[in-house]
């Protein structure tokens, strides 16, 4: 009997060791996920999207041994509402209070690092994940917190987080059993920069590329390059990330999507509704699984990406989910236009940043829908009484402090640069539409031509069509539901607003009749989610 039993006993040891390896291999067949996303970078300043005075060599690796698309939106180009329609696979105007900059974000929305979690997946994050905002719950939307790690920057205004290290930390961590998700996001290239750093790395200004809508002096090629500075610091941390995963093993079974979160902080992009801002750089690599050099020229966007990675990971997306996986697209031969139907992008606005008061009401937005296609770039400005980039009176706060921007205030109609001025700052038409093939910058606006009358009415219902479909508050007529959801930094709006201030979740409940999402007990913002 006891010869019996040790057998039964030798028996299970050998089929546990059998079934062990093969549970983790199974499980490992599975892909691992590393999302690089970058603080107010423009697609146009990465080397594969044509810049001249910027390197990338490490993002254009990723394109050129991966899939690299062309027509990739965010669908509100502001950091909070940005990163959470990325987060959620869901569309803006969807998020409700989540909808707006600097928000509580509501504890009913699922985000993918924590369905994956329960899927199987280690997850983590470095550097800023969601934010700035507030929300539920011990971690942040974008995983487990690994910040511990820190470092001397080569200049200021480049985080002291060691973002490589960090993710080094994480990998040794994990359970190797499992695959991993995890999301590096790096504060560069948000400002502030330090001034002339450029300098220090020799750039040649000369090279450097200027907008249309910016003047093209000395004073604004210097801002740029010192963004360039900043830019470059980021691709250095996606070489390093590669080179992690390529020292242990990982890199092949690794999905490595690189992208940012909106584009360059300069007057009239960042939080503005024109291309460079919501039209952002986006490549994915994912060892054999995708064919190298890969060029596709289907419209994605940010709500489409979380339901892609669940479909990528074998889980069924969340219900929540509004957006449609590209996953096909990801793994088709083709490059092109593969699915025809993705022909256009959705893109809006509600509240960006403080500072945009009308009458009594403070903290009201500028609320925008727009729709992009191959050829045509259509918004609709809501409030065209309302300043785009904030109140003169409150330093046009939308706008991030800048050399660029604290010249172009400081100019007055006399100026020949007063122009530029106008086009960052100044009050705008109702309706917007810009020809992208021949005008990039979004300049010459062809809403003020008769001739394009009909083009504006069809992009319009189009837009409208697929919003009600959505069920868009502001399309559906209950768009001023959005300036009144609180904005999570009080102490911020007392001081600005001064006597004009009032609680906006006591206003809320006052208006509406009930009670809008409350800020968590004992929340304290950490430093550095901005």
């Amino acid at each position: 009997m006891k010869k019996t039993i040790n057998l039964i006993f030798l028996i299970t040891i050998i089929i546990s060791c059998i079934l062990g390896p093969n549970k983790s291999i199974a499980q490992n067949k599975r892909p691992n996920i590393l999302v690089i996303m970058g603080d107010d970078i423009s697609r146009n300043s990465m080397g594969v999207y044509g810049s001249k005075y910027i390197r990338t060599p490490n993002f254009d690796r990723i394109a050129n041994e991966g899939v690299l698309f062309t027509n990739a939106y965010v669908t509100n180009p502001k950091c909070s509402p940005s990163r959470a329609c990325f987060l959620t696979g869901r569309y803006s105007w969807q998020l409700e209070e989540a909808t707006n900059h600097i928000p509580v974000m509501p504890e009913k929305w699922r985000f993918y690092p924590e369905l994956l979690e329960k899927g199987g997946y280690s997850v983590g994050f470095t550097g800023k994940g969601w934010g700035p905002g507030v929300y539920y719950g011990e971690n942040n939307p974008a995983g487990r917190e690994y910040n511990d790690i820190s470092l001397i920057p080569p200049y200021k205004g480049i985080s002291k987080k060691d973002y490589a290290s960090n993710f080094d930390q994480f990998l040794s961590k994990r359970d190797t059993v499992k695959p991993f998700c995890f999301w590096l996001g790096t504060h560069e290239a948000h400002r502030k920069y330090e001034k002339d750093s450029y300098k220090k790395e020799n750039k040649d200004l000369s090279k450097v590329t200027v907008q249309g809508f910016l003047p093209d002096n000395k004073l604004v090629k210097g801002d740029l390059a010192d963004y360039a500075v900043e830019v470059e610091y980021h691709d250095k941390q996606i070489g390093k990330a590669l080179a992690l995963l390529e020292k242990q093993g990982l890199l092949n079974n690794t999905i490595i999507i690189a992208t940012s979160d909106q584009g360059m902080s300069f007057p009239r992009i960042k939080g503005q509704i024109y291309d460079e801002d919501f039209h952002e750089a986006f490549v994915v690599r994912w060892g054999d699984k995708i064919i190298p050099g890969r060029v596709v020229t289907d419209f994605i966007s940010f709500p489409d990406v979380a339901p892609t990675i669940m479909e990528a990971a074998g889980l069924k997306p969340h219900p929540q989910m509004t957006g449609k996986s590209f996953y096909d697209i990801l793994i088709s031969q083709k490059s092109g236009r593969i699915d025809q139907k993705r022909s256009y992008a959705l893109v809006g606005k509600e509240r960006h940043d403080m500072g945009t008061i009308e009458g009594e009401q403070i903290n009201v937005g500028y609320p925008v829908r727009a729709i992009r296609t191959d050829k045509y770039l259509y918004s609709h400005n809501y409030k065209p009484n309302r300043w785009p980039a904030g109140d003169p009176e409150y330093g046009y706060n939308n706008v991030d402090d800048s050399p660029t921007k604290s010249y172009l205030i400081g100019l007055n109609a006399a100026d020949k640069d007063y122009k530029y001025y106008e086009m960052s700052f100044g009050k705008r038409p109702q309706d917007e539409l810009f020809d992208i093939f021949k005008d990039p910058d979004c300049i010459n606006n062809l809403a003020l031509d008769p001739q394009y009358d009909e083009v504006i009415k069809q992009l319009a219902l189009q837009m409208d069509k697929e919003l009600r479909k959505q069920k868009d508050p502001r399309v559906l007529g209950n768009g001023d539901i959005f300036d009144y959801y609180p904005q999570a930094r009080e102490e911020k709006m007392k001081a600005m607003y001064k006597e004009k201030y009032y609680n906006m979740f006591d206003k809320f409940f006052q208006i509406f009749g009930k009670k809008t999402v409350s800020m968590p007990e004992n929340w304290v913002e950490k430093g550095g989610e901005n």
